[in-house]
């Protein structure tokens, strides 16, 4: 097959040799990419393909390198917060319990100097999150490029989140097991939410005078976003789901999910997928193996549960650069490792429902993918080279790679 760049007077990009991790489970040792209108054109073996160099703008020979899609964030306030004890800079919780009209997407923060050091470890996409009360608000998945919040819009308002209350509580502090004492308030909190959530429905059956409140809600009922439940201890994930279920909401995305290996059966009866806590965490569970978070994710990969990584938690925005290596973890304890590829790439894009377009290296996708020297997942031979986002390619520079330019030899 003989491969020519030129197609209706446009030139098209090409990479040529590199490892690529396909996104989607697989993975070709010596490929062959083409880009034309910010999309992948191509993607093959390089050894089944004959090209015509002349054909071609740009020429990229990376033989050796790796190629992976770029990678997703979820569940985060990466874009939405800047500095953690600088409360102006926090734009991700709004006051009150129930807020799902409130939207994340107008406060992405395009210009943040943390998405500048967190995309050159292959960060590319990300769901802000917002955060607090009982229902928090709406999420929209965006760019971690562009001049604006609209330019990095990719999905707005993909779901709402609900945090459903904690059965329990734990009073140590940090790595101190503490007590754990039940949460009195639990009962009335959920029937605060079961209320709510009548209200929502009953109102989506309507006509009523506009309730930018409601309306926010009504998606839920008619599959156009996600419900995103936030529980971690398994009779909250079980409560959680059965009462959703209830309402016919007709996608669920259960959220943290401590206790998910606990209640496989339950997720898999009602076509639950799961957006990870942070890998590198201490358990919950005073019986919890220490290795249980690490471990997690090989469990509900070989129960065919789909998950996503996140890296929520503690300093989670300036912190979520090392989500890859979080995955990495995960691959160590027994995931293998095009899944841990997919569960950063092609599974978050299902599950936020940006499939079509993103999640894997595939002809007739966005050409949204990195280029680097080693393993992405390993933290001493990850070196990303290339960053490509919408077919564009990205500069690598931020303000920490400069004062490391500006100080290495004095």
């Amino acid at each position: 097959m003989l491969l020519s760049g030129l197609a209706n007077g446009q030139r098209t990009t090409l990479l040529m040799g590199g490892i690529a991790h396909l996104g989607n489970g697989e993975k070709i040792d010596n490929s062959i990419i083409s880009i034309k209108e910010g999309k992948i054109d191509l993607v093959a073996d390089l050894s089944k393909i004959r090209i015509d160099p002349d054909a071609f703008d740009t020429i990229y020979k990376i033989y050796g390198k790796h190629v992976y899609p770029g990678f997703i964030l979820t569940n985060t306030k990466l874009g939405i917060t800047e500095i953690d004890q600088v409360r102006a800079t926090h734009d991700f919780r709004e006051v009150g319990d129930f807020n799902p009209n409130i939207s994340s997407q107008i406060a992405f923060n395009v210009q943040s100097k943390i998405i500048e050091t967190v995309r050159t470890n292959g960060v590319l996409i990300t769901q802000a999150t917002p955060q607090g009360g009982v229902i928090s608000g709406q999420s929209s998945v965006m760019y971690l490029s562009g001049w604006n919040w609209e330019d990095a819009t990719c999905k707005a308002n993909d779901g709402v989140h609900l945090r459903w209350p904690s059965s329990y509580y734990n009073t140590g502090w940090w790595a101190e097991q503490g007590k754990r004492e039940k949460n009195k308030e639990h009962n009335k909190k959920v029937n605060e939410i079961i209320g709510f959530f009548e209200k929502s429905l009953s109102y989506s059956k309507s006509n009523n005078t506009v309730d930018l409140k409601m309306e926010s809600m009504k998606g839920l009922f008619n599959g156009t976003k996600n419900l995103y439940l936030h529980a971690n201890y398994a009779n909250d994930i079980i409560d959680g789901i059965d009462i959703c279920k209830r309402f016919k909401i007709k996608k669920i995305v259960l959220v943290g999910g401590e206790d998910a290996h606990k209640v496989i059966n339950h997720l898999k009866e009602n076509n639950i997928d799961v957006i990870l806590n942070r890998v590198h965490r201490l358990p919950k569970n005073e019986d919890s193996s220490i290795d249980q978070p690490y471990i997690q994710a090989s469990i509900l990969h070989k129960n065919n549960i789909k998950f996503a990584f996140s890296y929520a938690g503690g300093m989670e925005a300036m912190g979520s650069r090392n989500l890859p290596f979080t995955a990495g973890t995960a691959v160590s304890y027994g995931l293998d490792y095009e899944n841990a590829i997919k569960s950063l790439t092609l599974n978050p894009a299902e599950i936020l429902g940006i499939d079509k377009t993103l999640g894997s290296i595939e002809q007739g996708k966005e050409a949204t993918f990195f280029i680097s020297e080693g393993d992405a997942l390993n933290t001493i031979k990850n070196n990303v080279q290339y960053i490509f986002i919408k077919g564009e390619e990205i500069n690598l520079e931020n303000h920490q790679s400069k004062l490391y330019k500006k100080y290495k030899d004095h």
